[in-house]
């Protein structure tokens, strides 16, 4: 197998050589490119990479459902970002600022579609498996970003709704990626599922520590200010579980997040978190799920050579300082 920062490059060139159509139609692929190009971790589709060398495949033959799997992500990003009206991605303007909103809702619709064809693409013996795997991750995705919607105006949030949000909108994709490509390497319906749930662990892992970094990481290597999250008002896993206290605890917490947006807000949610110790049960819920995704790794039969492979991809992506 090769390194994750090989597996990567592979994947950027893959998606520099797409060769979208242009002229007379370049003002919706254009819009396309730009998503794509704005680079990122690459994490989903090297681990399809992954998954297909690892259980025998060639990583060349997954190298175009790969790409399917980054362009749905960058799919969800593009309307993420209309629907929150966000103004930068990755340090650009997103799409619908550099366009227009229209231009970027069609433009997702069409990358939605880009991407199932390049999933499509594998053998017809693996097609419904991979197509079943690829369909019911949509779903997860977009019934977790509802919830994500519907909790910005929800008094209570228990943390197993929480939890179930972000296995639907952040994980999910993950298992998929890495189960898609023990699909396409050959891999048992066992080993497939066990790999769908290594990466579906290590996503809620991923997002706890999201979470967890965007108050108490330092903004030198995090790559953006602290205390976002804060000054938006999200409700992240720090939120409910400082909300799951109850009483006089939670009623701080609301009072605190309804300070106007600045650096007291930001001072006084962050000191409540300290006081309960929220920054510890961040450290513990990490642990716990990574702790899941390697038990889920270990019952493969992977050998031991492609485990440590997928272990220190899950050390790199949850041990992170941004």
């Amino acid at each position: 197998m090769k390194t994750i920062a090989e597996y990567s490059s592979d994947v950027e060139l893959a998606i520099r050589s797409l060769g979208l159509p242009g002229g007379k139609l370049s003002s919706l692929y254009e819009p396309i490119e730009y998503g794509l190009s704005a680079g990122g971790k690459r994490i989903r589709p090297v681990l399809v990479l992954m998954g297909a060398d690892a259980f025998g495949g060639n990583a060349l033959s997954a190298m175009t459902p790969a790409v399917g799997i980054e362009t749905f992500h960058n799919f969800t990003l593009l309307h993420d970002d209309v629907m929150d009206n966000s103004d930068l991605r990755r340090g650009r303007p997103t799409v619908h600022k550099k366009y227009d909103e229209n231009t970027a809702i069609l433009s997702g619709d069409t990358m939605l579609t880009l991407a199932t064809k390049y999933v499509a693409t594998v053998d017809d013996a693996k097609l419904r498996r991979v197509l079943d795997t690829f369909n019911d991750m949509a779903l997860r995705v977009y019934e977790g970003q509802r919830m994500d919607m519907d909790f910005e105006t929800a008094e209570s949030i228990a943390v197993n709704d929480y939890l179930e949000m972000i296995e639907g909108k952040t994980s999910s994709l993950l298992g998929a990626s890495v189960k898609i490509g023990a699909i396409i390497g050959d891999a048992s319906d066992k080993d497939a599922d066990l790999m769908y749930e290594y990466g579906k662990m290590m996503g809620v892992a991923f997002q706890i520590q999201d979470d967890w970094l965007d108050t108490f990481g330092d903004s030198a290597t995090f790559g953006k200010p602290i205390g976002g999250d804060i000054l938006n008002g999200k409700k992240t896993y720090l939120y409910v579980a400082a909300l799951a206290e109850g009483g006089q605890t939670a009623d701080a917490l609301r009072a605190a997040f309804n300070i106007p947006a600045g650096e007291m807000r930001i001072k006084a949610v962050t000191r409540l978190y300290e006081k309960l110790g929220i920054d510890e049960k961040c450290k513990k819920a990490v642990g716990h799920y990574s702790s899941k995704a390697l038990k889920a790794l270990n019952a493969t039969s992977l050998d031991e050579e492609k485990k440590e492979a997928f272990r220190k991809l899950a050390e790199k992506l949850i041990g992170r300082k941004k």
